[in-house]
Protein backbone atom coordinates (compact mmCIF):
# COMPACT_ATOMS: atom_id res chain seq x y z
CA UNK A 1 0.00 0.00 0.00
CA UNK A 2 1.19 3.53 -0.82
CA UNK A 3 0.20 6.79 0.85
CA UNK A 4 0.67 10.21 -0.71
CA UNK A 5 0.13 13.66 0.80
CA UNK A 6 0.67 16.89 -1.14
CA UNK A 7 1.61 20.28 0.30
CA UNK A 8 2.87 23.65 -0.89
CA UNK A 9 -0.11 24.96 -2.80
CA UNK A 10 -1.30 28.53 -2.46
CA UNK A 11 -2.07 31.77 -4.27
CA UNK A 12 0.48 33.69 -6.31
CA UNK A 13 0.54 36.43 -8.92
CA UNK A 14 1.35 35.68 -12.56
CA UNK A 15 5.08 35.24 -13.00
CA UNK A 16 5.49 33.94 -9.47
CA UNK A 17 6.76 30.58 -8.22
CA UNK A 18 5.60 27.76 -5.98
CA UNK A 19 7.13 24.45 -5.00
CA UNK A 20 4.79 21.54 -4.39
CA UNK A 21 5.85 18.59 -2.27
CA UNK A 22 4.42 15.09 -2.02
CA UNK A 23 5.33 12.91 0.95
CA UNK A 24 5.28 9.26 -0.13
CA UNK A 25 5.36 6.10 1.97
CA UNK A 26 4.78 2.42 1.38
CA UNK A 27 6.11 -0.33 -0.86
CA UNK A 28 8.75 1.36 -3.01
CA UNK A 29 8.29 -0.88 -6.07
CA UNK A 30 4.67 0.29 -6.23
CA UNK A 31 5.89 3.90 -6.62
CA UNK A 32 8.86 3.72 -8.97
CA UNK A 33 7.04 6.07 -11.35
CA UNK A 34 5.89 9.32 -9.74
CA UNK A 35 3.61 11.80 -11.43
CA UNK A 36 1.91 15.17 -11.02
CA UNK A 37 -1.56 15.76 -12.43
CA UNK A 38 -3.91 18.73 -12.19
CA UNK A 39 -7.59 19.49 -12.63
CA UNK A 40 -8.63 23.01 -13.56
CA UNK A 41 -12.09 24.29 -12.57
CA UNK A 42 -14.64 22.51 -14.74
CA UNK A 43 -11.94 20.49 -16.50
CA UNK A 44 -10.61 16.97 -16.62
CA UNK A 45 -7.62 15.74 -14.69
CA UNK A 46 -4.54 15.95 -16.94
CA UNK A 47 -0.91 14.93 -16.61
CA UNK A 48 1.71 17.59 -15.92
CA UNK A 49 5.02 15.76 -15.35
CA UNK A 50 6.43 12.39 -14.36
CA UNK A 51 9.72 10.96 -13.16
CA UNK A 52 11.28 7.48 -13.20
CA UNK A 53 13.94 7.99 -10.51
CA UNK A 54 15.99 4.82 -11.03
CA UNK A 55 16.99 6.11 -14.49
CA UNK A 56 16.59 9.80 -13.81
CA UNK A 57 14.07 10.05 -16.64
CA UNK A 58 11.62 12.95 -16.62
CA UNK A 59 8.68 13.82 -18.83
CA UNK A 60 6.65 17.05 -19.15
CA UNK A 61 3.46 18.21 -20.77
CA UNK A 62 4.16 20.82 -23.44
CA UNK A 63 2.21 23.44 -21.48
CA UNK A 64 4.76 23.42 -18.63
CA UNK A 65 8.05 22.62 -20.39
CA UNK A 66 10.72 25.14 -19.45
CA UNK A 67 8.69 26.40 -16.47
CA UNK A 68 8.17 23.36 -14.22
CA UNK A 69 10.75 20.92 -12.84
CA UNK A 70 9.92 17.54 -11.31
CA UNK A 71 12.38 15.94 -8.92
CA UNK A 72 12.59 13.47 -6.06
CA UNK A 73 14.88 13.16 -3.06
CA UNK A 74 17.44 10.35 -3.02
CA UNK A 75 15.45 8.29 -0.53
CA UNK A 76 12.45 8.52 -2.90
CA UNK A 77 10.25 9.66 -0.06
CA UNK A 78 9.45 13.15 -1.26
CA UNK A 79 8.42 14.24 -4.74
CA UNK A 80 8.68 17.88 -5.77
CA UNK A 81 7.28 20.10 -8.48
CA UNK A 82 9.04 23.44 -8.83
CA UNK A 83 6.71 25.77 -10.70
CA UNK A 84 8.17 29.01 -12.08
CA UNK A 85 6.71 31.75 -14.27
CA UNK A 86 3.22 30.70 -13.24
CA UNK A 87 0.30 31.68 -15.46
CA UNK A 88 -3.42 32.04 -14.69
CA UNK A 89 -4.06 28.86 -16.71
CA UNK A 90 -1.98 26.93 -14.16
CA UNK A 91 -4.79 27.46 -11.64
CA UNK A 92 -5.92 23.96 -10.64
CA UNK A 93 -5.95 21.34 -7.94
CA UNK A 94 -2.62 19.54 -8.29
CA UNK A 95 -2.38 15.82 -7.47
CA UNK A 96 0.54 13.53 -6.77
CA UNK A 97 0.31 9.98 -8.11
CA UNK A 98 2.42 6.84 -7.85
CA UNK A 99 2.66 3.69 -9.97
CA UNK A 100 4.75 0.57 -10.16
CA UNK A 101 5.94 0.02 -13.75
CA UNK A 102 8.68 -2.19 -15.24
CA UNK A 103 10.30 0.49 -17.43
CA UNK A 104 10.54 4.25 -17.84
CA UNK A 105 8.65 4.12 -21.13
CA UNK A 106 5.53 3.22 -19.14
CA UNK A 107 6.01 6.40 -17.09
CA UNK A 108 5.82 8.58 -20.22
CA UNK A 109 2.96 10.87 -21.29
CA UNK A 110 1.58 8.13 -23.58
CA UNK A 111 0.53 6.30 -20.42
CA UNK A 112 -0.71 9.24 -18.33
CA UNK A 113 -4.32 8.63 -19.34
CA UNK A 114 -4.66 5.59 -17.11
CA UNK A 115 -6.16 5.92 -13.63
CA UNK A 116 -4.06 3.09 -12.20
CA UNK A 117 -1.92 3.62 -9.14
CA UNK A 118 -2.24 5.66 -5.99
CA UNK A 119 -3.38 9.27 -5.54
CA UNK A 120 -3.02 12.03 -3.01
CA UNK A 121 -5.94 14.28 -1.99
CA UNK A 122 -4.57 17.26 -3.95
CA UNK A 123 -3.43 20.80 -3.23
CA UNK A 124 -4.89 23.99 -4.70
CA UNK A 125 -2.76 26.33 -6.82
CA UNK A 126 -4.29 29.69 -7.74
CA UNK A 127 -2.57 32.18 -10.05
CA UNK A 128 -4.26 35.58 -10.33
Amino acid sequence: HVQLVESGGGSVQPGGSLRLSCAASGYIRARNCMLWFRRAPGGKRVGVASIYPSRGTTFYDDSVKGRFTISQDNAQNTLYLQMDNLKPEDTAVHYCSARGVPSDSLCSPDHWGSDVGYWGPGTQVTVS
